[in-house]
């Protein structure tokens, strides 16, 4: 009898044959991304493994091998629609995860990043906790603790820092409905005890 391979465990190999040993940092951050979703599942539902493969997959655009156009998203995306013929909700998500088109826009890839339609807000909002929850060592940290990381990471005439700068009132709001559906689903939860 074959076993069959869970799309998370298949999403967790692939990131980690890509980034464990040439990007341990990057992989640790992965790791907690996924572990981030999985906190998700009371609010998500019938989404909660499209969400936690997403986390998984997010980054692999940062691996050496698949390095294209630098941008990690885009680069990381058209990977998972052309090598590894992934389903198009997931290439959508890691494509536009954490505000891509913004960065899309300053590197003049917009056009490109198009090639991906934007995934329903409910999807992307949850995959931006996920990330902007997660540390660079993969603990969980508070949304304004990590921008202000990615920020220090980066001069500020850089791309990224750029692009965190105008991106960042749109990924707190994001972060926040999440935390805030949480918190009312849990609130719900302790009241039908």
């Amino acid at each position: 009898m074959v076993a069959v391979m869970s799309r998370t465990t298949w999403a967790k190999d692939i990131a980690e044959g890509l980034l464990a040993d040439s990007l341990p940092r990057r992989w640790a951050h992965v790791q907690g991304v996924a572990g981030r979703a999985r906190t998700l599942a009371l609010i998500l539902e019938d989404d909660s493994e499209l969400i936690e493969v997403a986390a998984w997959l997010h980054d692999i655009g940062y691996a050496p091998s698949l390095v294209r156009t630098g941008f990690h998203p885009l680069d990381g995306a058209r990977y998972l629609r052309d090598e590894v013929r992934a389903d198009e909700l997931v290439c959508q998500l890691v494509a536009h995860h954490t505000a891509a088109a913004i960065e899309a826009e300053e590197r003049g890839l917009d056009e490109e990043l198009n090639e991906f339609a934007r995934p329903a807000p409910r999807l992307l909002n949850a995959l931006i906790y996920c990330d902007l929850t997660a540390g660079v060592d993969g603990s969980t940290v508070d949304v304004d603790e990590r921008l202000a990381e990615i920020l220090t990471r980066y001069p500020p005439e850089h791309v990224v820092h750029r692009s965190i700068t105008r991106s960042a009132p749109l990924l707190r709001d994001a972060a926040r409905s999440v935390h805030r559906s949480l918190a009312a689903s849990r609130s719900g939860e302790m009241r039908g005890r």
